[in-house]
């Protein structure tokens, strides 16, 4: 037996990679016979731009950049296809593990960082850029980005104003005369990992301003300036932001990367699997096993475990699947693409407390399967 290996990370707990060798060591203390290949993946999340330039043989370059409140820190610019694309982790340069807890503010944070990314990307001449999103600090519209790449942002007045969250409602015009054109010559995919829209009760400040520290105020006075960007967006570019789909993520900036750069959004999920060789793997196995933190009716809207199960049904190919959280109770949507799902936990116990044991949970989870296997083939 075959087994394919390709789990999401457990977010805060095990990158992809470790959890990918949790299951793989439990399988292996099972004594089920079995050959096995770990395939990670990520579907535009904290850690996919580093996922896809180890998976196709690329090197990183570290430049100097701003971090989301303006200190300079090094972060890392990925060449993969000869040269010709660049890959950025925006969490590198404008993530929310740079700060500490007490210094997140989603009204300061800026996604500047991001942006000279993405000149020193064009600085190497290359052809094409792919931006994971995931991770971010911000709630700033992308603005950040487009002032790096020379945009500068008016009050009615026609003074300068600094390209912050804090600012964007007093805009009333945007520059575009110093703006870095060689941008409009390379092709921009971005990796989404979800697919709200930018304003209202589901757009990015309502459901993620909170995870970046936004208070209730912060939130309604974010959403107001985004809609003021929008609004501003549309009489310079003619292109209504808040009907972008994925155009929410990291805080807007996903709709500012399509208004204003002709960014291509795509499924985060779908097209590291494209571009990384998933199918080529999964020709030879016979099982699948996937997982991530948790595995449920949110799963089923474009997220990793779902697009590599999705490829594997296809193929008549078995799929288990391993969480901290599956559903409570018979789930036919996820029956159509999980044949069997596994609760990691083994007792009750706190959020904290399972995380710390996750990757102990996941190794004995999976010798059960490995076991499990076993004795199917006996019977």
């Amino acid at each position: 037996m075959h087994i394919l290996i390709a789990p999401n990370a457990f977010k805060h707990s095990l990158t992809a990679n470790e959890t990918a060798d949790a299951i793989q060591e439990g399988l292996k203390r099972s004594g089920l016979n079995f050959t096995s290949e770990c395939f990670p993946i990520a579907d535009g999340g904290d850690g996919t731009g580093h996922l896809i330039v180890e998976k196709c043989g690329g090197v990183w370059h570290e430049y100097e950049v701003h971090d989301p409140l303006g200190r300079l820190i090094k972060a890392s610019l990925g060449i993969i296809d000869r040269g010709k694309t660049a890959v950025i982790e925006m969490a590198d340069a404008s993530g929310i593990r740079l700060l500490n807890p007490e210094e997140r503010s989603p009204l300061m944070a800026s996604s500047l960082g991001t942006g000279e990314l993405i000149r020193f990307a064009l600085d190497r001449q290359v052809e094409r850029i792919i931006i994971g999103l995931g991770g971010s600090a911000t709630v700033d519209g992308g603005i950040g980005i487009l002032s790096a790449l020379g945009v500068k942002f008016k009050d009615a007045d026609g003074l300068e104003l600094a390209a912050l969250p804090l600012n964007m409602s007093r805009f009333r015009q945007i520059d575009n005369s110093a703006f870095d054109e060689r941008v409009l010559k390379c092709h921009i995919t971005v990796l989404c990992d979800v697919d709200n829209l930018l304003l209202g009760e589901q757009g990015s400040a309502a459901v993620f301003g909170p995870q970046k520290g936004a208070s209730p105020e912060d939130v309604k006075f974010l959403d107001l300036a985004l809609t003021n960007l929008s609004d501003l967006a549309f009489k310079s570019t003619g292109i209504k932001m808040n009907e972008i789909i994925h155009g929410g993520a990291a805080g807007g900036i996903a709709a500012t990367l399509r208004a204003f750069l002709n960014a291509e959004l795509v499924n985060g999920g779908e097209h590291f699997l494209q571009i990384t060789g998933f199918k080529e793997s999964l020709k030879n196995a016979d099982l699948l096993i996937t997982g991530e933190g948790s595995l449920d009716e949110q799963t089923l809207q474009g997220k990793g475990p779902f697009a590599v199960a999705k490829y594997a049904k296809e193929k008549d190919i078995p799929v288990i699947g391993l969480a901290g959280k599956v559903p409570l109770h018979d789930h036919p949507a996820m029956n159509k693409y999980f044949d069997l799902l596994f609760a990691i936990g083994n007792q009750p116990t706190d959020l904290e407390t399972a995380m710390k044991y996750t990757a102990s949970n996941l190794i004995r989870t999976s010798l059960a399967v490995g076991r499990l296997l076993s004795l199917s083939k006996s019977i």
